[in-house]
């Protein structure tokens, strides 16, 4: 590993969706000669029946959306045979990046626990590598960890266990918190991983005084460049210092030291929110030209919903076509997602809705002309009747005239008055 540098990503949430390929790709990028030798690490989901799904994703996310070869480094369970495990450890101990995502973080805690990978991953952050920690994961690295599925599923009391640790040697003595701004409860409070203010005020009681909580917001990373000394936040959101219920907020697009979140949860014991010296809390980081920024999936179904509903009231076929298009590929863009929301559902259904529309729109176009002008000239040619009959021939020939000029030819006969719809004629 020498000669590579020492990163440490740590992501909120949406590890697998496009809001975070480009910070992937500028990992990737500083571990020198490509294809990076990488690995997926599956402990913390090994425990779920669609374990194998969840890695297919993850790999065709790594290998479509980022450009980049990923390998498994496979340890659902500290009682895989010794072949199985050893080839994990071995893979982990090769590949330039680890990366470890969604699942459980007290199950992944519990297999890692006696094995050799909570040492590699501090050995590449001590001698060089990079480490990417998201979602279930993320929780795992601080001091201290919260057990989410049992008390939040479950309903455990909260209650602390203890983590890897991966950060007090970097000056860091914190318990991770992602998902920190999670609003999935609509009516509830699921901020902080879930636990709500009630829960993590109980919680940050119990941690020691040097102790402080780093929260990390969906859709968002906080990159450790270890050799610099640096803090860079990316993404959608926020990363937050938090101590005694004071919180220091850092926006997308800050580029600080590392020393500065220390700092930061310091000043919060004595004044809510003072900034800390030296961080720049910038606005966030421009796109490069011709890369628009990233948005939450919701955020673009909406407005291609939003298109194709106007393209309809426009009788526009091509645009409603071209956003039904768009949609579809925003849907393939986000398959990699592991997050067990429903905006993947929601979006299909979306993507659903719009088709049957557009057939409802197709059907009304492909009937008759006549059949759905007829009423119209059945009506006028009523009007016809009756000034024809009070001997008004102006008025029945104005009638006749402006539906001849309309494409609907007249036929008087003995019988009564027949039409029908010229060649060319379009109704519109």
């Amino acid at each position: 590993m020498s000669g590579l540098p020492r990163i440490l990503a740590i992501m909120g949430s949406g590890e697998t969706t496009p809001t975070m390929a480009r910070v992937h790709r500028a990992v990737l990028d500083r571990l020198g000669e490509k294809p990076v030798p990488a690995v997926v690490v599956d402990t913390p989901y090994g425990f779920q029946e669609n374990a194998d799904d969840i890695t297919e994703r993850t790999l065709d996310y790594f290998r479509m959306s980022v450009g980049a070869p990923f390998a498994v480094a496979s340890f659902r369970s500290a009682d895989a045979d010794a072949l199985a495990r050893e080839t994990a450890v071995t893979r982990i101990r090769e590949a330039r990046l680890v990366f470890a995502g969604p699942g459980s973080p007290s199950y992944a805690l519990r297999q890692w626990s006696g094995s050799e990978i909570p040492r590699l991953l501090a050995r590449k952050l001590e001698e060089g590598g990079a480490v990417t920690m998201a979602s279930a994961a993320a929780l795992t690295l601080g001091r201290f960890t919260i057990p989410v599925y049992e008390i939040y599923k479950v309903g455990e009391a909260p209650r602390w266990l203890p983590g890897l640790d991966l950060l007090t040697p970097l000056g860091l003595p914190v318990a991770v918190v992602p998902h920190y701004d999670n609003a999935e409860g609509g009516n509830h409070d699921t901020r902080f991983c879930y636990l709500g203010e009630r829960r993590l005020r109980v919680l940050e009681a119990e941690l020691p005084d040097e102790v402080f909580i780093l929260g990390v917001d969906g859709h968002t990373a906080l990159v450790l460049d270890i050799d610099a000394g640096t803090a860079s936040v990316l993404g959608l959101g926020t990363a937050t210092v938090r101590k005694n219920g004071r919180s220091k907020v850092f926006p997308a697009g800050s580029e600080l030291r590392i020393a500065d979140l220390i700092a930061a949860a310091q000043q919060t014991e004595s004044a809510s929110v003072a900034a800390a010296p030296g961080v720049a809390a910038a606005a966030p980081v421009a796109s490069p030209i011709g890369e628009p920024p990233p948005r939450l999936l919701r955020e673009e179904v909406a407005e291609l919903e939003h298109v194709f509903n106007a393209s309809l009231k426009e009788c526009d076929a091509p645009a409603a076509v071209r956003a039904i298009l768009a949609l579809e590929e925003t849907i393939q863009a986000w398959a990699g997602d592991t997050d067990q929301s429903d905006a993947l559902a929601t979006a299909r259904s979306t993507l659903r809705g719009a088709v049957v529309c557009l057939g409802e729109m197709a059907v009304e176009g492909v009937h008759d002309p006549a059949e759905l002008i007829g009423p119209f000239v059945d009506a006028l040619l009523a009007e016809r009747v009756r000034a024809r009959d009070g001997r008004d021939w102006a008025a029945a020939d104005a009638i006749r005239d402006r539906l001849l000029a309309a494409g609907v030819e007249l036929h008087d006969t003995p019988d009564g008055t027949t039409w029908e719809l010229r060649p060319a004629a379009t109704v519109s």
